[in-house]
Parts: structure tokens; sequence; C-alpha cells
């Protein structure tokens, strides 16, 4: 017995080997690579790899535009969770139209201004996205009491300096790396952000009211923070033309600081309201006329103990303690509607009407 059981598990073992036999290949090297019997391995090499995890060393826009493809896209997707705001896209494109007014009489320039895209992010990866040297602008929401972040690139800055400064067309600003702006050109970039900040509380208009008003100016990130890294923010890029230069103004604000008008926002179109129609508004209206209602005309209302109301039996009398000429009220569930004095006309208890009863409380 204890013989047969011996060659059964020998015979099992030689079917595992040999089914790891099949899944094993010799290669011409003598060097043995395991494969799959009956099918074609195919091997990624690094450039697909790169891709598949989300790194592109080929892409000239850096890690930002790397983090939205591969791996890495499907990860920042379910991290960053936003809603769609639909009447934010209308305030950008007025906002456009409004800047290309405003730029053009300000710099006395044939300037053009486009919106390049409208995108959520969380707030850190936005400032790891910004291309240094740039100018940060602070500026805060007064009716929200919250804060948004403007930021310049370089060669806006000193677009706007050389048109405003007299510099000649045709020619590209010169930018000079590692020197700090200027305080003429500070302030020259000052007005230039006040007018964006006026255009931008004018396209909010028709929806909300509200003051975008300067606070301050950074030229270092670490300082120009003005919410949580976590935190999700909308960010809208702006491209500005004055023929051969130019320039990206980026507008980000966060989530919490349109929260104060987040149901305005999600309207579908201008003056949407949620939950109502005017025809139906109407129709109900003129219904109301024609409903039958029950209406109960208190006489006195008086305190009782129930021990009183116990020893109430057939025949028995309430004294209501009222003269014949006192008012009564007329209700109708809850609400008083009218007041008026008690009399008979004929064989009925009829009451006349004095005028509309005054609402307690």
């Amino acid at each position: 017995m204890a013989e047969e059981v011996k060659e059964e598990k020998n015979t099992a073992e030689d079917k595992n080997d040999n089914s790891w036999a099949d899944m094993i290949e010799v290669k011409e090297d003598g060097k043995t690579a395991p494969s799959i019997a009956g099918s074609d391995a195919k091997i990624l090499n690094q450039e697909e790899i790169d891709s598949l995890l989300g790194y592109d060393n080929s892409d000239t826009e850096g890690e930002y535009h790397s983090m939205k493809t591969g791996v890495r896209a499907i990860l920042n997707s379910s991290m960053v969770s936003y809603e769609r705001l639909p009447m934010l896209e209308i305030v950008f494109d007025r906002q456009i139209r409004l800047m290309a007014t405003s730029l053009r009489n300000f710099t006395q320039d044939n300037v053009e201004v486009s919106l390049e895209s409208i995108e959520s992010m969380r707030f850190g990866e936005y400032m790891d996205s910004l291309t240094l040297p740039t100018l940060l602008c602070v500026f805060k929401a007064e009716e929200w009491d919250n804060y948004g972040l403007m930021s310049l690139d370089s060669s806006l800055v000193y677009s706007v300096v050389d048109v405003l400064l007299g510099g000649r067309r045709g020619t590209a600003a010169m930018r000079i790396e590692g020197r700090p702006y200027t305080t003429i050109e500070l302030n020259i970039v000052k007005d230039m952000l006040q007018l964006v900040l006026s255009d931008l509380s004018t396209a909010f208009d028709p929806i909300t009211p509200v003051t975008f008003g300067y606070d301050r100016m950074e030229t270092n990130p670490r300082f120009a923070t003005i919410t949580r890294l976590s935190n999700a923010v909308i960010v809208a890029r702006l491209r500005v033309d004055m023929e051969d230069r130019g320039g990206k103004i980026d507008l980000m604000i966060p989530y919490a600081t349109l929260e104060p008008v987040r149901e305005l926002l999600l309207q579908m179109f201008m003056g949407e309201r949620f939950g109502r129609d005017a025809i139906w508004e109407n129709h109900l209206m003129e219904q109301l006329w024609d409903t039958e209602v029950e209406i109960n005309a208190v006489l006195r209302e008086i305190e009782v103990k129930f021990g009183e109301i116990a020893a109430w039996d057939k025949g028995s009398f309430l004294p209501l303690d009222m003269s014949p000429n006192e008012d009564i009220t007329m209700l109708c569930g809850d609400v008083p509607l009218i007041n008026g004095s008690m009399g008979r006309k004929s064989n009925h208890v009829v009451i006349k009407v004095k005028g509309k009863a005054e609402k307690n409380g």
C-alpha cells in the first residue's frame, strides 16, 4: 500500500516538472527566460513605460503637462473632485472682451485677448506649474471675504513696460535674466492689474455684484499662498497679444472663494431659476380663487381645568363671559383672517365683517 502511494506522488511531481518545463525556453546564449507557452510576450521599452506611467521626456511644457496622461492622470482624476460651473465660462468670456477694450485704451496699441483654457486642479499643483520668474498679484473679493490670485509671465511684464515706455514695434522686449523687477516696472504693471480686476468685477455683474480689490504683489510663489495646497482651484489661462509682443495671464480662483455664489454659477443659462416656472405660478394663482376652504368662527377662548371638563354632563353650561357687541375672529386653520361681530338674520346666525384680523407675533 505504501509503495502505491509513493508511485502516485512521484507521478504528480513528474507532471509538475513537465508543466514548468513548458513555460521555460532556452535562449541562444544559454540563459533561460520565463515565457508563456502558446502566446507572444511583448516586452515594453523605456519610452513605453514612461508613457504608461505619465512621464514624457520630450514634453516641452514640463511635468505639469505630463500629469494629464497615463496612470498619473487616472490618479489625479480620482484625487481632484470638482464640479463644472457653466456660468463661470460666460464670465470669463465677458472678461476677455472687456480686457481687450481696456488694454487697448491703456497701451494705445492693438491688443488681442484670447481664452486658452479653463482647468481645475489642486492649488499646490498650480504653484508647482508656474515658470519663474513670474509676477503674482493677490486680490480680494470684498463681498465674498476671500482671495484669488493672478499671475503674469515675464514676457508680458516686459512687453507692457516696453509698449508704455515707447519701445519700437517689431522688436521683442529685452529680458535680462536674474534681474528683479524695478519699482517703475511694478507700478506700471500694478495699473494694468487694477484694470483687469475692474473688468473682472464688471464681468460678474450680470450674475452677482462683487468687487475685486488689489491686495499685494509678490514675486516669490511661497509668499502668495492664499489657500491650502490640497484645495481645489479653477484656473483661466488668458493670452494677451500686442502684435509681435505679449504673454500670458492666469486667473486662479479657489472653489472656496466661489462658494457664496456656487448656486448662481451652476445655472445653465443667464437668469435660470431653480424650481420655478412663471406659467405654472400664474396658473396656480388663478386656481386659488376657486379653491374651497373651511373657516371657523371663534367666539371666545377660555382656560378650563381638566377636572371641570371631566365633570361635564349632558345639559351643562359653559359661560363665555362676552358682551353682544364684542368682536369675534374667523380662522382658516390656524391663520386669522377677518374680524367681525355676531348677529342674527332670519333663522341664521351671521357675522358682520369689520376688517382684516391682525396676526399675533
